[in-house]
């Protein structure tokens, strides 16, 4: 079983040319790079923006130096 796809795209015939007189560079090994390091990067916004939809929905009600100094006073009491 294949791991892989093809995935074909529609590029100007004045591309396909230049890219044919540049015929030293793997250009299925390029684009796959690219469209990689793309899916990452918007993966990454995807996530984060969920993150931060998550803390907005998680934030206290109560301050964090309000946390921190009950804590210290439950640490200093035992």
């Amino acid at each position: 079983m294949s791991t892989k796809a093809v995935y074909s795209i529609r590029i100007p015939a004045e591309l396909r040319k230049t890219m044919q007189e540049m015929a030293e560079i793997n250009w299925q090994e390029e684009i796959r790079c690219l469209l990689e390091e793309f899916v990452q990067n918007k993966r990454k916004e995807r996530l984060l923006a969920r993150a931060k939809t998550l803390r907005k929905e998680m934030k206290a009600e109560t301050s964090a130096s309000v946390l921190i100094r009950e804590d210290r006073d439950a640490r200093a009491r035992a």
